[in-house]
């Protein structure tokens, strides 16, 4: 079994795609994780797992609040954009901070976080968030990640 294949494998998977920020000095710091999902409802828990060669997350770990957005169908234009370089990353992005939360503006849902606990997961650190807010957009519809790709759900 190779890395490669278990990418291939869990490509399988369909999930939606956030994007997890907050402003730091500043800047607006972050990176958009498909590993994003619900933990618990009491307390209010969610997670997202960072890859150790991620040069993102040891930034976003100096914040005390992090913005996560999820993506809605709408918004597959904003992919290419996230692909870049963390310095470039938000340039062309609509973004709104809320006491260092940043939120890509119009997305379907946002949760404000704050970092609970985190456990090494192999090359990852899987980190557990404390929701603090949150609010979604019942009109729009998710952006799904599936086969590599990303996709609309059919109605």
């Amino acid at each position: 079994m190779s890395p490669l294949g278990m990418r291939h494998a869990l490509a399988g998977f369909a999930t939606g795609i956030a994007v997890v920020a907050a402003e730091i000095d500043g800047e607006v710091v972050g990176l958009s994780a498909n590993s994003f999902t619900s933990v618990s409802l009491n307390p209010p828990l969610v997670s997202v797992a960072f890859s150790d060669t991620s040069t993102t997350w040891p930034q976003l770990r100096r914040a005390t609040r992090w913005g996560i957005s999820i993506l809605g169908e709408t918004q597959t234009g904003l992919l290419q954009d996230l692909r870049r370089p963390s310095t470039e990353r938000f340039d062309r992005i609509a973004m709104d901070v809320v006491d260092d939360a940043a939120f890509v503006r119009g997305a379907l849902a946002r949760l404000t976080v704050e970092l609970d606990t985190e456990i090494p997961a192999g090359d990852h650190v899987l980190s557990l968030l404390r929701v603090l807010d949150l609010h979604r957009d019942d009109e729009q519809r998710p952006l799904v990640f599936f086969g590599s790709n990303s996709h609309r759900l059919a109605e």
